[in-house]
């Protein structure tokens, strides 16, 4: 079975300790021998933090802009072709301190439509000092930025926390966690953690596997099927994980009717979809985009091997329940049914 391609992305304010997290998870994963690879993205047109990464690991530059927006188009095709190239175990995207988080992940996604990708997770290093100061002043885009980039994250890593006092420690956390609810916190100095339980803390941006061909169909019950989840992603997942984006590659066409109806009722928290769809009903594959509660279809003829997938783009919405609700559109889950009471 081909297995998705894991991608990191590694947020944060300028001088936040990106960088240092990037080398610690570098190391990491080429003492488990795997081959690491890097996005880096700069305002400026100089690569000086990535000067510090090891000459081994392929790297991606992407200067002179920001990847969330004068060059957001280039992500895509740059981790397409670094993937292609180098055909590494993971990828690291390290965007620039000024990158708004939800665009990257929309950008990163994109590729998904194309090539099996797994969004991993978002990882935002704050420097707590700094946060701290802004929260006390409330105003400027600094302050807006860095509240967005801690509202996305999946984990938040708390660093340099021997600059504050104990009491400031424990305003910042509430600080955070107002901000985010469900993201883990590791405080941290110099980001010193342990990388594995950083990673294991990832499990609620995810994409899943393609089922082989013998595949069975299967019986949804009460509990949550990403208890199957397991078999795929390698990780197990809560019914209400803090998703950036799930990516479900289908495996049969579905209903055109049935599929317009799930998207319509697609909740509130997700704010963006799109994806390449088959209907069952017609003949052709259909390019599908959903924005501020409105969908569009287009009826393509995609070049190449194209996969149908959908991308669902939000903030703590159920991806259980979205992945439920496909497989059951594709006939590969059976949706139980109703328990019929009888008087005796």
């Amino acid at each position: 079975m081909e297995q998705a391609m894991p991608v990191y992305i590694l947020s944060g304010f300028l001088g936040s300790g990106k960088t240092t997290l990037l080398q610690r998870l570098l190391d990491h994963w080429k003492g488990l021998g795997l081959k690491p690879a890097v996005v880096m993205n700069e305002l400026g047109e100089v690569n000086l933090d990535g000067l510090l990464v090891e000459q081994s690991v392929p790297m991606a530059e992407m200067l002179g802009g920001c990847i969330c927006c004068s060059i957001r188009g280039d992500l895509s095709t740059e981790l397409a072709t670094l993937i292609k190239k180098e055909s590494p175990d993971v990828v690291v995207i390290e965007a620039t301190g000024a990158a708004n988080p939800l665009e990257i992940v929309d950008a990163v996604t994109e590729i998904s439509l194309y090539q099996l990708v797994e969004l991993k997770g978002l990882i935002t290093v704050v420097d707590a000092a700094h946060l701290i100061e802004l929260y006390r002043s409330q105003q400027g885009a600094t302050y807006r930025l860095m509240q967005e980039q801690i509202r996305c994250a999946s984990v938040l890593i708390l660093n340099k926390t021997d600059r504050v006092t104990r009491e400031e420690a424990e305003e910042i956390t509430v600080i955070l966690r107002n901000w985010n609810a469900y993201a883990e916190i590791l405080p941290a100095v110099r980001c010193a953690l342990e990388p594995e339980e950083l990673l294991d803390g990832l499990g609620g941006i995810h994409t899943e596997a393609r089922f082989g061909e013998g595949d069975e169909l299967q019986k949804s019950e009460d509990q949550d099927v990403t208890s199957k989840d397991t078999e795929w992603t390698g990780a197990s997942h809560s019914t209400h994980d803090h998703v950036m984006a799930y990516t479900h590659y289908f495996k049969r066409p579905v209903n055109s009717e049935e599929f317009e109806q799930f998207v319509k009722e697609l909740p509130r928290d997700v704010y963006r979809a799109k994806g390449i769809v088959t209907f069952s009903d017609t003949s052709s594959r259909f390019l599908f985009q959903y924005a501020y509660r409105e969908a569009d279809f287009m009826k393509i003829t995609p070049q190449g091997e194209v996969p149908d997938v959908a991308v669902f783009i939000g903030e703590h919405f159920s991806s259980s329940e979205l992945r439920t609700r496909l497989l059951q559109l594709e006939k590969r889950i059976l949706a139980r049914p109703a328990v019929v009471k009888r008087s005796l």
